[in-house]
This record gives structure tokens, sequence and C-alpha cells, in this order.
């Protein structure tokens, strides 16, 4: 059997005969509609995109709910269009991975066509263009990465791509965000269309984000006269363009050998992985949780396509701040966080199987329930102890998710503050709480700094993950060694004082004192972070 829309047609008996859910919509019709009356376009269609949004599509559209595809867009690694999407005629095998031990197996046929965001590419430009000139487009989704959406530097530098594709203009911009901000001028000059512009990635406040670069765009191509002067008041009149915040939860790891194999056995050809020039890593296949919430902003100048009834939410953007706050900051993200840096030290290669440990098990609830719950404002839309009761028991202890602490602990440093510092602050607030009751978010902070000594709690040396601090941080802790000499912890205290890193003060706040006393406890020899988790998670 091979993965392609011939193959479908081919070999649709042998599909079903091994258990694949198969579209069945009217692929001929529904790619006519697509192509002569766009709705969506995505841009980063990687795995999260094809295990939900794709599959949420395909959902409706088998049902008659909706009689227009995706077009999905690639403007970094245009190998995965080429490599990847066109091979397979855009399909998609999803492997829906449950806790009960069963795989749903679906191929997702909803993307409609797959194109390259390449200004120096007149086909595929033209065509980009001319989509975008559609007024039937509504919306244009994002899921390119936190990063994706800078235009300065840590140092508020802008930065030279940006600074470059500032001075060209809007005809043939050269990056990301260049590329997409001249298809919307393109938009733009041809009748100040509508559309949400719909960032789905996982960060806080993406809409923002968006939002910001994009003005960054067009205000510097006003300003020299590249752009026409009202393309600047129609980025900001939101009934014009919209900028929706949203939150997006779907843990989605990489493409699993275990799961090619099984895919394989089944009889599909040509599953083999790819690794691009720009080292992404693409399958065309995807192993994701079953698991997932998508909310935004109800906020669509040109209309949306009813995706609430595939499960996706749509409500205010205050409640979309809430249910962003309720995983990032307490529900999910820390408690994530927490088990990449101790399942590292600890020599764990699966999230899962941290899980059947009883301290990182008891680290993860207290963290949660104990110390985060009791600052979580209830969005309403979704309960914050059931979303952790079902994080805990069924979510992060799935065995056949193929999630690694390795993966999870990448940009670390990034993610403390938002993920610990905030339900610090919280505490902080609160004159009937005492940050003083707080032990085990500190225990996580010491962890980290343990961490960055890339010795393992046996005494081996492991490479940490990617981390933008990593080389600034590791040095604070170089000059400790495994070891019970007392140890002199007075050099810790600049970086526990980094608000960027952790949120607050640490030494402001109090907690710089318990922070470094876990630290040294856990670096006095080998074995020592699994008896400081003894010692202080009952």
């Amino acid at each position: 059997m091979k993965l392609t829309r011939a193959g479908l047609e081919a070999d649709k008996a042998a599909f079903e005969a091994a258990g694949y859910q198969l579209p069945t919509f009217d692929y001929e019709m529904v790619y006519a509609n697509t192509f002569s009356h766009p709705v969506w376009i995505h841009f980063g269609a990687g795995n999260i995109f094809k295990a939900f949004q794709a599959n949420v599509v395909q959902q409706l559209l088998n049902r008659g709910v909706m009689d227009t595809g995706l077009i999905a867009a690639e403007g970094y690694d245009y190998e995965i269009i080429e490599k990847s999407s066109r091979p397979h005629d855009d399909l998609t095998i999803l492997a829906t991975l449950k806790a009960d031990n069963t795989v749903e197996k679906t191929v997702v046929g909803s993307i409609m066509e797959s194109l390259i965001l390449d200004s120096s590419d007149k086909e595929e430009y033209s065509r980009l263009k001319e989509i975008f000139a559609n007024p039937s487009l509504q919306m244009a989704s994002f899921t390119i990465t936190e990063k994706g959406y800078a235009v300065t530097d840590a140092k508020g530098a802008t930065l030279p791509a940006v600074a470059a594709d500032f001075a060209k203009g809007p005809e043939a911009p050269d990056g990301y965000l260049g590329k997409l901000v001249s298809l919307l001028y393109h938009r733009f000059l041809h009748g100040q269309l509508p559309i949400a512009m719909v960032s789905m990635d996982n960060c806080s406040h993406n809409g923002d984000k968006l939002k910001s670069a994009v003005l960054a765009f067009a205000e510097a191509w006003c300003n020299r006269g590249l752009a026409e002067e009202d393309f600047l008041a129609y980025v900001q009149d939101s009934s014009k363009v919209s900028f929706p915040w949203s939150m997006i939860d779907k843990i989605t790891p990489r493409p699993d050998a275990k799961v090619e194999a099984m895919l394989a056995a089944d009889g599909i050809e040509g599953l083999d992985p790819v690794i691009t020039s720009k080292n992404t890593y693409i399958a065309p296949f995807v192993n994701a949780e079953e698991c997932e919430y998508l909310v935004i902003e109800d906020a669509f100048p040109n209309g949306r396509p009813p995706l609430e009834q595939g499960g996706i939410i749509f409500t205010d953007r205050e409640t979309v701040d809430k249910v962003e706050k309720m995983k990032v900051c307490t529900c999910l993200n820390p408690l994530h966080t927490a088990l990449a840096v101790f399942g590292c030290l600890l020599g764990y290669e699966l999230i899962s199987a941290e899980m059947k440990d009883p301290q990182l098990k008891r680290l993860v609830e207290i963290i949660g329930y104990e110390e985060g719950l009791p600052v979580v404002v209830n969005p309403g839309i979704l309960d914050p102890r059931e979303f952790i009761d079902q994080v805990v028991n069924v979510r992060i202890p799935n065995p056949f998710m193929p999630d690694t602490p390795q993966r999870i602990a990448t940009d670390t440093s990034q993610k403390l503050p938002i993920r610990f510092g905030e339900t610090i602050k919280a505490y902080d607030r609160d004159p009937k709480l005492n940050v003083a009751d707080l032990k085990l978010i500190p225990l996580v902070f010491a962890g980290w700094l343990r961490y960055l000594m890339a010795v393992d709690d046996e005494g081996d040396q492991f490479t940490p993950s990617s981390d933008p601090l990593l080389e600034t941080a590791s040095a604070y802790v170089a000059g400790y060694e495994l070891s019970d000499a007392p140890k002199n912890l007075n050099g810790l205290e600049q970086l526990l004082r980094n608000e960027k890193v952790f949120g607050v003060d640490l030494v402001e706040i109090g907690m710089a004192e318990l922070v470094k006393k876990y630290f040294a406890e856990m670096a006095c020899g080998v074995g020592a972070v699994r008896a400081t988790l003894e010692r202080y998670v009952k």
C-alpha cells in the first residue's frame, strides 16, 4: 500500500482491513472549492498541525459541515513540502496513541494544496498572492514557533535579516515575516480585504506577538515610502485585520521509530523519515496523544469556519488568557519542566516512565495541586483541577507516548519565568499566601542548577539540551564538583537575581537561600539527587 491519492483509491479495502480510518468526503469537489474559494491557509505545517487542526477539518469535511479544505505553506524549510508533503499528495497518517494501549490510525487528507513561501519562486509566490487576494480567505494561521515572530535581538536591536527586509519593501522580501507581511500587503492592495491572522503557537499572548511583528514591517515600509500609507491603518484596524489570541495543547512528539515499524508492518511503503538540510526531522506520519485543546479568541472580521463543531473552543480574549495561564503556569507546563530536569539527571529516556517513580510522581502532584492550584484563576470553560487530574493520571503517564525529558528540557531558561515565576508572583501579591510555603518549586530551580553541571546522578557526563542561555548559565556552576566538601555558593547569587530567568529576583523574594541549600545537597556526590528527592518529596 502506498500513501498517495492513487494508492488510497487502489488499495482502499486493504487500508480499511488494516484498521485505517480514511477520508470519506468528495475530494475532487473539496479541492475545486478550496482552489477557487480558499478559506484557511496555514503556515508551518508541522506535526501538531497535521495531528490536530488538519484532523479536525477532515472530520468536518467527512460530516459535510465544511466544503473547503486546508492550504499549507512553509516559509523556512522548503524541503518539508518538497520531500514529505508533495510525494504523498499532502496525505498524512495520524497514529493516535491512547493510554489504553490502543492505536487509532487515520489517513488525514484535508490538506488540498501545499506551497513554498519563497519570494524568488515566481510560480509559488504568485499562487500565494492569488490566495491572499481572494475575498473568500477568512484566516491565515501560524505554527512557526515563538522565535518566528522575533524582529529584534535580546538587546532590542533589529535583526539583520529583518532590517534588510525593512529596506527592501514588500516586493520580494527574503525573511519569513517579511514574506508574510508582503502577502498581507497584497491583500490590502486588492480592496483592503478583511482577514484574521491567527497565531496558534504555544506561547503567551501569541496574537500580540504576531501583531507586533506585522506592525513593525508595516511601519518600516510606510515610513520609507515603500508601501501605501494606508497600509499601516489597515493593519491597525481590527475590523479589517485581527490578531486573535489562542491556546493550543496537544503532545505531539517527533515521529517515532516504533510507530513507523507498526505502520510498515501493515504493509504501507515509503514512510521513511527525512532529515532535511536544515536538520528538520519529518515523516509522512505523526504520532500524538488523544487529548487536545485549542481555545481561540472569537475575532474574525471575514467570518470563520464552524470549527466549534470539531471541538475547538471560541471565546473572548480574557478567557483565552485565563486558560493559557492555567495550562502554562500551573496545570501542565511546570509539571513537564520538573520532569524534564529531574528525568535527565536520573537517566530517564521517557517522560511516561518517570510517572512510575514515586518521588517524581509526587513531585509533580505537589507542584500542581498544592503549590500551583491555589493561585489559578478558573477560566470557566475548563476546570483546573480536572485538567490536572487528566495530566497527572492519563496524559503524562501514557506509556505509548514516546516523549523524552531531553526534548522537553530544550530552552528551559526561557520557560522557568512563565512556568514557575508567575506562581511565585501570585503568592507574593496575595496577603493570604506566603512565598515561604513554596518548597518544591525552589527544588526544581535547584535541580536546574544541578542539571547545568551536565553530570547525572550516577556521576556520568551528559549533553544538556539546547538553550540560548546554556553557556551563560552553566558558567555559574562551572566551579562546582560532585563532592561533600563545603561549597561557597555566593557565586550563584547573580544568577538567582536574574528576573529574566526565574521571573522574579529570588534573593529579594526570599527564595534564594533555599535554592542554594537544595543545590548543595544535590551536588554533594553520586546519588545525591535521588537522596534529596527522597528527603523533601513526601
